[in-house]
């Protein structure tokens, strides 16, 4: 092993530790980095640490988990009641809300969204409020999600350096 190598596996596990962090906070794009780790891994390795089938699973676990992301909060709204409109707008409220309120724009603009939309649609305030607790609860299944994904990748990543 060379000291590049000592190098590059030193960033590769940083940037999982990172990823790992990233699942909490949605500024950072969590799984996405983790893979990104596991690849450096791979190249660096003059042994492969780990099969190709196991990198293309964790590959598809990767864009699925990040899909399941922006999907998860709004299943917990129409999960707690929320009408059309209110899933819709949730949705739309979480996308607006990445780009407008960094970095916690997701779970606000998810909120605010369903609820915005439950209003709308002429529910009560309570109903609304339970809608927007769905969002919520669907972000928190989202993060719970990526924890999973990112921690096998870093356990991966560990296990592959030795």
């Amino acid at each position: 092993m060379t000291i590049l190598d000592g190098i590059l596996l030193s960033l590769g596990l940083l940037i999982s530790i990172t990823g790992l962090i990233g699942c909490i906070l949605p500024v950072l794009p969590g799984p996405p980095l983790s893979f990104i780790a596991l690849l450096l891994l791979w190249f660096v390795k003059e042994e492969q640490p780990f099969s190709e089938q196991t990198l293309w699973v964790l590959g598809a676990l990767t864009v699925v988990v990040t899909i399941l992301d922006y999907i998860v909060p709004s299943l917990g709204a129409k999960k707690y009641g929320a009408s059309k409109l209110g899933v819709y707008l949730s949705f739309v409220g979480l996308v607006v809300g990445i780009f407008f309120i960094p970095p916690w724009g997701m779970i606000i603009g998810g909120f605010l969204g369903a609820v915005i939309g439950e209003l709308i649609s002429g529910q009560k305030s309570d109903k609304a409020l339970v809608a927007g607790f769905g969002v919520f609860m669907g972000n928190l299944a989202g993060v719970v999600l990526k924890l999973i994904a990112s921690a096998i990748m870093l356990f991966y990543y560990i296990y592959g350096m030795f």
